[in-house]
């Protein structure tokens, strides 16, 4: 997986998430009709992704494309059965589960980029990844705003996740396309090993 892609898949994943995030917390705080019970769905989301990162960090050497292409498809789930809650126990199971792959995110997003970048010239390609990620998340929160006067909160959810969906092919596809290369590198090594 190249950089171009990591950073157009996460760049998406960003807009996804500030699209969405000013209003899903007043969903959660809606749903849950107290600061209390709004204070532990966000805790719920947080402790769950410090528990994954601990059971995620062994496999991300492996794993890392795989991990970055399970959130996407999670959040994705996440953000359809969102509208579809009724209940404050849904809220935290939603949690639970978007905890762990924000967490699943974070830490293959950062190993990815440590992967496709050099020690020594790392510099210009993480503050060309940050300047993208960045602006989809200012765009995202201005989108969201201008959609939400002409759609309702669930539009934003479905949006959100057709988004995530996207973010999941790119991801996809560029995992695909690395594991052909690395095929094609590994029979061209061996053909070239003589007898």
């Amino acid at each position: 997986m190249n950089m171009k892609w990591l950073i157009r898949s996460q760049s998406i994943v960003t807009l996804a998430v500030g699209m969405i995030y000013p209003y899903y917390l007043l969903f959660l705080k809606n749903l849950g009709n107290s600061f209390s019970k709004y204070g532990l769905a966000f805790a719920v989301f947080t402790i769950s992704s410090a528990v994954a990162s601990q059971w995620l960090g062994p496999k991300l050497d492996k794993h890392s494309p795989r991990i970055l292409l399970l959130s996407s498809f999670g959040m994705m789930a996440s953000m359809l059965v969102f509208p579809w809650v009724l209940s404050y126990v849904a809220v935290l199971a939603l949690q639970l589960l978007m905890g762990a792959c924000g967490a699943m995110q974070k830490m293959s997003e950062r190993l990815l980029l440590a992967d496709n970048t050099e020690p020594g010239s790392r510099g210009a390609a993480i503050g060309s990844y940050h300047f993208w990620t960045t602006i989809a998340s200012g765009f995202a929160v201005i989108a969201g705003g201008y959609l939400i006067d002409w759609l309702t909160i669930n539009a934003l959810f479905y949006a959100s996740a057709l988004l995530y969906g996207v973010s999941a092919v790119l991801v996809f596809r560029a995992s695909r396309s690395s594991r052909l290369h690395a095929s094609a590198d590994r029979s061209a090594g061996s053909a070239a090993t003589p007898e």
